[in-house]
C-alpha cells in the first residue's frame, strides 16, 4: 500500500475528473454512499472498529481513482483554471521559456509575453516562466524588442490539464486516466511532460 499523503483522483460519474482528495476524504465519501465505482489500484486500506454483533473489523480499501455521484462543481467547456506562479511553472516544465534551462520554483518567476505596462493581460496565454536573469533582461519588451524568441507558445490548459497540474506524486494509473481526458493536441503532451510518469 502506499503512503497516507497520496491523493486520490475523484471523478464523476461520466468519468470527468473533478479533484485531488485526502484518503480521509474518500473514507467520507464512501460511508455515505456517494462511490458509484473505482477505478485503479488498490493503495490504501483503512480500519475501523470492531462491531459488537459480528465482531468483524470494519474496513474500506480505496482506490487511486474514485467516480462519485453528484459533482463538486459544473464544468463548462470554457472554464479557465485560475493562474497562479507554481501551475505555471508546471505547465512549462520548470523551465525557462527564453534561455531553456531548467530551474527550481524560487529560482523562475512569471513574466508576460507582452508586458502589462503595454497592455499585455495577466493570463495563461500570455504568460511564460522565466528564469529572473532573463525576466530582468526582458524587462517591458516584447520578445521581439528584447531579441528573446519565446521556446514555446504560451497555453491555457483545459480542465484534466489543470487537473494533472494541481496532482503531485501522480501514480501511473491515474497519469494513464487523465491524460486520455487531455485534447490530442495537448501542449503537455508536445512538451513530453507526461513521459516523466
Amino acid at each position: 500500500m502506499i503512503s497516507l499523503n497520496q491523493l486520490i483522483l475523484r471523478t464523476d460519474v461520466s468519468g470527468m475528473p473533478l479533484e485531488w482528495i485526502h484518503f480521509q476524504t474518500a473514507v467520507k465519501l464512501y460511508y455515505s454512499e456517494q462511490v458509484a465505482y473505482t477505478c485503479g489500484t488498490p493503495i490504501l486500506a483503512v480500519r475501523g472498529g470492531i462491531n459488537a454483533i459480528t465482531g468483524q473489523r470494519s474496513q474500506i480499501v480505496l482506490n487511486s481513482i474514485i467516480a462519485t455521484h453528484g459533482s463538486k462543481q459544473q464544468l463548462h467547456q470554457h472554464y479557465v483554471p485560475p493562474l497562479s506562479n507554481p501551475l505555471l511553472f508546471r505547465r512549462d516544465n520548470h523551465i525557462c521559456m527564453y534561455c531553456g534551462q531548467p530551474f527550481q520554483e524560487r529560482d523562475l518567476s512569471r513574466d508576460h509575453v507582452r508586458p502589462l505596462v503595454l497592455g499585455g493581460p495577466d493570463r495563461w496565454t500570455n504568460v511564460v516562466a522565466a528564469c529572473k536573469p532573463c525576466n530582468s533582461r526582458k524587462g517591458g519588451r516584447t520578445p521581439e524588442q528584447a531579441h528573446m524568441p519565446l521556446l514555446a507558445v504560451p497555453f491555457q490548459p483545459t480542465y484534466a490539464e489543470y487537473i494533472f497540474l494541481q496532482g503531485r506524486n501522480i501514480l501511473a494509473d491515474q497519469m494513464e486516466f487523465l491524460s486520455a481526458h487531455f485534447p490530442r493536441s495537448s501542449k503537455l503532451r508536445e512538451r513530453g511532460q507526461l513521459k516523466r510518469f
